[in-house]
């Protein structure tokens, strides 16, 4: 029995499981944010051993815990829905039960084959970390600084005259007075701007800043155990400039993919960093400069791929359906 661990709106499960089912290989689907009212629970220890039960009540399916072979942990959400809701106090206690059940469970299961981990992927997330790997392993990165102290930003800036700021946790956040959703994108600065920026603006959060590395396309590299899906993105040939700093800018404006191939020594080196962080899978992106260096900028170790399956015809489903079914 596979297990896969997400919610209700990830579409990536879907091609997957299709590819499943043709085979008989039997799945279980937990929607988590559905745990309270779409399923039935019970873990137990004893003497003899330890097991649990899922049962999703509205279909019938049941997962044995002893009986998982292999573990999808893709994007699991805290529990919300409700069976019967009660004061907001009540609710919110109840909310967060399920959630320390859940993360009980996941724990619990760590050792089982798997993509995806709790105990993993918040670890290797770490970009200080992901830039330390890349290097032990070769790949090219980014001068990088992360820091508090405007003084620190600016000796580092010194050195060039572009900078890409970034954020660190943070994706963006909904403004509701405007009703709309602000993203933060990478944003190219010129150096000798942070001059008139005061003091206090840096001192409110800590900024990540990198050299900014010329272009000639970006990479998508995604990686299924040792299977390599590279994904040339074309984010330089845009007209209207969407995308040339940060190409997901440019995703509702035509940008261009396209298959590629990528050098062995590049592949095998990121194979590398899997291993490394104990990952087996992992979306990279990577730069490659005017002059043919491929330079590593970040690895989501369970990233999104499947717009690079429908736009590349490159077969990541059928690549994550055979390794969980290894097991």
């Amino acid at each position: 029995m596979i297990l896969i661990i997400t919610n209700k709106e990830d579409a990536h499960p879907t091609p997957v499981i299709q590819l499943l089912n043709t085979r008989h290989v039997p799945v279980f689907r937990l929607n988590t944010e559905s745990l309270l009212t779409d399923y039935e629970l019970c873990w137990w220890s004893n003497i003899q051993c330890c097991d649990f039960t899922i049962t999703n009540h509205r279909n019938g399916l049941q997962l044995k815990g002893s009986e998982i072979t292999a573990v999808w942990d893709r994007r699991p959400e805290y529990p919300k829905e409700l069976p019967i809701k009660s004061t907001e106090v009540i609710d919110k206690h109840n909310r967060e039960e399920a959630l320390g059940f859940l993360s009980y469970l996941r724990y619990y299961i760590k050792d089982i084959p798997s993509i995806g981990s709790i105990v993993y992927d918040r670890v290797s997330g770490s970009k200080m970390l992901q830039l330390k790997v890349a290097q032990q392993v070769g790949l090219s990165v980014p001068d990088t600084c992360f820091s508090n102290r405007k003084s620190d930003i600016l000796f580092f800036a010194q050195k060039y005259d572009e900078l890409i700021l970034k954020s660190i946790e943070s994706t963006g956040f909904w403004n509701d007075s405007k009703e709309e959703e602000y993203v933060f994108y990478a944003q190219k600065i010129a150096s000798n701007s942070l001059l008139d920026i005061p003091e206090e603006a840096f001192l409110q959060t800590v900024s990540f800043v990198q050299n900014y590395v010329p272009k000639a396309y970006e990479l998508r590299i995604t990686i299924v155990d040792n299977q390599v899906f590279a994904c040339k993105i074309d984010s330089q040939c845009m007209e209207n400039n969407k995308g040339k700093i940060d190409w997901r800018q440019g995703y509702d404006y035509g940008l261009k993919h396209e298959a590629c191939t990528i050098p062995n020594e590049i592949a095998n080196k990121c194979i590398c960093f899997l291993r490394k962080m104990q990952l087996n899978f992992g979306a990279f992106d990577f730069i490659v400069t005017p002059t043919g260096e491929y330079v590593f900028l970040e690895c989501n170790p369970n990233g999104q791929w499947l717009w690079v399956e429908l736009v590349t015809g490159l077969n990541i489903s059928e690549a994550i359906a055979s390794f969980l079914m290894k097991f």
